[in-house]
């Protein structure tokens, strides 16, 4: 049997795979989408995303058919030099694609989103017809 790499932030224990034998390489990459937030008040559905260090320029939010998709990515390089020798060298990626469906009609073309501490916030106003509406109840004679 092999030893096996433990790594504690495994989405899934490796020593019960009946793939357990396999390189770090053959395993397909593992992405969660933890982070996203919704609520409703009264007049508008908010969702909020997490986008950890990304600036709001490199954000993009798009709706359509009832779906909200909020993407996000970023690559930065960081060099250290000393006397001309690259001593260190550091590569930065950071991607977040976030895809729901609003829990009621929104006003689409009535959808603001900005970002403020690494969240995106989205609001979008409820539609009118999607309201709740108060019904009086009658008596029969």
């Amino acid at each position: 049997m092999a030893i096996l790499r433990w790594d504690p932030f495994s989405s899934f224990p490796r020593f019960i795979s009946p793939m357990a034998g396999f390189d770090d390489e053959d395993w397909p990459e593992v992405t969660e989408n933890r982070g996203l937030d919704f609520y409703e008040t009264e007049d508008e559905v908010v969702v909020k995303a997490a986008v950890p260090g990304v600036p709001a320029d490199k954000v993009d939010v798009t709706f359509e058919d009832g779906v909200l998709r909020i993407k996000a990515r970023i690559e930065e390089t960081e060099e250290e030099k000393k006397k001309k020798k690259v001593i260190y060298r550091q590569h930065k990626i950071a991607s977040f694609d976030y895809t729901t469906t609003l829990p009621r009609a929104v006003m689409g073309e009535k959808i603001d989103a900005e970002v403020s501490d690494g969240v995106v916030t989205v609001k979008a106003p409820i539609a009118p017809a999607a309201k709740a509406k108060k019904i009086t109840v009658k008596t029969k004679k």
